[in-house]
């Protein structure tokens, strides 16, 4: 799995959440975090987002929320 890019904010537990599992799990993503990169804001209400955490990975449908299940499948 390539380019997997996480859009988190501070104080999210399931920003934290999602991110520890990615990197005890060994997957490489590239973070945005929103209060220090607000134009991403914009972009993720574009995307029909809400709420972060966000996922977005080649050959995944992008998700929102600590889910395990769907990370599992980026953890091969």
């Amino acid at each position: 799995m390539s380019n997997i890019t996480l859009f988190t904010k501070n104080g999210c537990p399931q920003c934290r959440m999602t991110k520890n599992y990615l990197r005890s799990h060994n997957i490489q993503f590239t973070e945005h975090n929103i209060n220090e990169e607000p134009q991403y804001i914009s972009y993720l209400k574009d995307q029909g987002f809400q709420a972060v955490p966000v996922l977005e990975a080649d050959g995944v449908k992008s998700f929102y929320g600590f889910r395990p299940e769907a990370l599992k499948q980026l953890a091969g």
